[in-house]
């Protein structure tokens, strides 16, 4: 192949993929030659080429673009990757990954999401805050990004903590890409590959991925599915081996839903006291609670530092600037260090955004309003579950948060469920995902944040048609 027949073929490649879309402009001829070192002679021929085949078009004093309907090129969108195909042994983030591609690939009703509905969060509000910021400081230096994070959000999140019955030392706190960071700087902070870490069952997929991603292993407790993980049998467990660190939800956990009480709490942070043993609390949910009264959190009763706090607005204002934060107790420093040396800086502009609109915007009436719709559709969710499935199925009582545990009758297997569902549109997520053990066959979990339609109604009645199908 000659070298300007090559470029014709990169070009054509890339609008193949999306990479360059309908009506854009590509890469002058001046920087094509430089980018690809070919002469000039060499590109004009590649565009000569493209533009007789009716791929590009030129415009005079503005350059080459993709013609608006390129001919020969049927699709022109980035080229998305397909749903893994799941095995009889399933790797927990394997799943996770294709459950999440398939809510995106089949415009699903997307039961199946782990995100809350993003039509309830001011994200318009948010944005308006950040281009005004990008306005103030047209000259912004990474500097401003580094760890901690800005001094504004900072003492922000220290008053929203007041507020709600926590005092806080704001120096304790650091901001992070999101509480997954939050969590894997903690893990990575008080634990080491091989060592092992005490997790709720079933437990919050993030977590297995952080434990697997760090070559540390898993050993799940049982959890009450009203009152959280089982001092007793995670005291006995102490007993019998070396455990690292312990790693938990007590708020709203995601997939049960429960709201651990306070005295439980201030046991489990006792017990793992006694034994110098770390625990990490994520407690991305909190904000969510369906009751008046705001939960607490085990952070309250930790009086060593071994509590590393993990939180984030994605679940509660907006998912779409990942601004989570970290209160590591006495690993401060070491967090803080990792952070630098994972992912050195955390974006200025969105923590300020946030921080103005927390000042200014009343959070607290957003999330009167949110809590308010997920309580009722949660009502909702489990009295159609309970009318539409099949007798024998199960589903937990979420105090907050928006996912619905949901066990279906013996012998149903929630893999089978979740690749017929993908049929007709529908994700669920199966209850594989949520723990190491594949001790939830017949679990899935559904995601109520989303307001009450038809479809979802509809959808609804087919997984209970399924469901019964296989009975």
């Amino acid at each position: 192949m000659k070298l300007f027949e090559k470029l014709v073929s990169e070009i054509e490649s890339q609008i193949l993929r999306g990479v360059l879309l309908e009506g854009e402009k590509i890469p002058s001829v001046r920087q094509m030659s430089q980018h690809h070192q070919l002469s000039i002679t060499t590109v004009l021929r590649a565009y000569l080429l493209l533009e007789s085949k009716g791929i590009i078009e030129s415009r005079p004093q503005s350059g080459y673009f993709v013609r608006t309907k390129p001919a020969g090129l049927l699709t022109r969108e980035l080229q998305v990757s397909q749903p893994i195909a799941v095995s009889s042994e399933v790797d927990v983030s394997r799943l996770v990954l294709s459950t999440l591609r398939s809510i995106r690939i089949h415009d699903a009703v997307p039961l199946g999401s782990p995100y809350p509905d993003p039509s309830l969060f001011p994200l318009q509000r948010i944005n308006q805050y950040a281009t005004a910021i990008t306005r103030r400081y047209p000259n912004w230096t990474i500097m401003d990004d580094l760890p901690p994070g800005h001094p504004q959000l900072i003492r922000q999140i220290a008053r929203r903590y007041m507020e709600t019955g926590l005092s806080v030392d704001p120096n304790e706190i650091l901001i992070t890409v999101g509480a997954t960071e939050a969590i894997n700087l903690c893990l990575q902070a008080v634990a080491k590959p091989g060592d092992t870490i005490a997790v709720e069952s079933p437990t919050f997929y993030a977590m297995l991925h952080a434990i697997e991603r760090m070559g540390m292993r898993a050993i799940e407790v049982a959890t009450h599915p009203r009152e959280g993980i089982d001092i007793g049998a995670l005291a006995q467990i102490i007993r019998h081996q070396p455990i690292a660190a312990c790693m938990v939800m007590p708020n709203f956990q995601n997939p049960l839903g429960f709201q651990m009480p306070d005295q439980k709490k201030r046991e489990l942070v006792e017990l793992l006291a006694k034994h110098e043993i770390p625990v990490i609390e994520n407690n991305v949910y909190d904000e969510l609670h369906f009751g008046e009264i705001h939960p607490g959190s085990l952070k309250a009763y930790d009086t060593k530092g071994l509590v590393l706090h993990c939180s984030s607005f994605s679940k509660s204002l907006t998912a779409a600037y990942r601004i989570g934060w970290t209160m590591p107790g006495k690993y401060r420093d070491q967090v803080e260090k990792l952070k630098f040396l994972n992912t050195l800086t955390t974006s200025s502009i969105p923590q300020m955004a946030i921080a103005e609109y927390l000042k200014y915007d009343g959070y607290d009436h957003h999330l009167r309003k949110v809590r308010k719709a997920y309580e009722q559709q949660a009502s909702i969710m489990i009295s159609m579950v309970k009318r539409f499935f099949p007798v024998g199925t199960k589903t937990s009582i979420p105090m907050g948060g928006y996912v619905l545990w949901v066990e279906l009758p013996e012998g149903v297997d929630s893999m089978r469920l979740y690749r017929d569902a993908l049929e007709s549109k529908i994700t669920v997520g199966p209850g594989y995902m949520f723990s190491v053990t594949n001790g939830y066959k017949n679990f899935i979990r559904l995601n109520y944040s989303y307001a009450w339609t038809p479809e979802i109604e509809a959808a609804v009645i087919t997984l209970g048609k399924l469901i019964s199908s296989y009975l």
